[in-house]
């Protein structure tokens, strides 16, 4: 029974510390927002950038691409398919938070952060809301607006990859997959700040459950 409750505990501590990042730059949706500086825009940039989460999603990012063997196209082979795709993962999530968290958002006067809608809205719709604001942001003055600080910066960063992507990759086709996938990606990595939360908040009940 202790050493139950025990993995118990270590497993809600990893899966906290998977989701730190993501769930601190998740705002709620109560109460008003001040908008961002340009300063807390490169602050934002650089919180989600130089964080563990940014090797985390690299590493799969990289996995998947060997796995599938699709681009970047370093070949089939581990060694070094596998070390040289987690460095362009790492360069394709640098520059894509530069381009849309910071300069273009800055540009465009969009404010990128994600703003919950929270459990008391039903399941579908907050679904539905994560993953269209990869499309649909906020200004910052409040309205609503297109995301080109998203769009338009996942696409500079899909055009930035032919610099180091192997010459197989550097293709129109490839550039237009790679933007294609990175703002669908941004939708569903929207999911994670607007359901953990609940799913901390269930664990915690577990888990004091457990101990009586």
């Amino acid at each position: 029974m202790r050493l139950t409750k025990k993995m118990r505990r270590l497993t809600f501590t990893f899966w906290s510390w998977i989701a730190l990042t993501s769930c601190a730059l998740a705002q709620t949706s109560e109460g008003p927002i001040a908008p961002p500086s340009v300063s807390e825009k490169w602050n934002l940039f650089e919180s989600e950038t130089f964080a563990p989460m940014t090797l985390g999603a690299a590493a799969f990012n990289a996995a998947v691409s060997q796995a599938t063997d699709s681009t970047p196209l370093y070949g089939k082979e581990v060694w070094p398919g596998y070390p040289e795709r987690f460095g362009s993962a790492v360069g394709d999530i640098m520059s894509q938070n530069f381009f849309g968290d910071f300069l273009l958002a800055s540009a465009f006067h969009e404010d990128t952060r994600y703003i919950r809608r929270g459990p008391e809205h039903k399941l579908l719709p907050r679904i539905s809301y994560a993953i269209s604001r990869s499309v649909i942001t906020q200004t910052d003055s409040g309205g609503t607006t297109f995301n080109g600080s998203n769009v338009l910066g996942t696409a500079m960063s899909a055009a930035l990859s032919n610099a180091y992507y192997p010459a197989a990759s550097r293709t129109a086709r490839a550039a237009a997959v790679n933007w294609g996938t990175g703002v669908a990606g941004s939708g569903f990595a929207n999911l994670l700040p607007e359901f953990w939360p609940d799913f901390h908040a269930w664990v915690k009940r577990r888990l004091r459950f457990g101990r009586r």
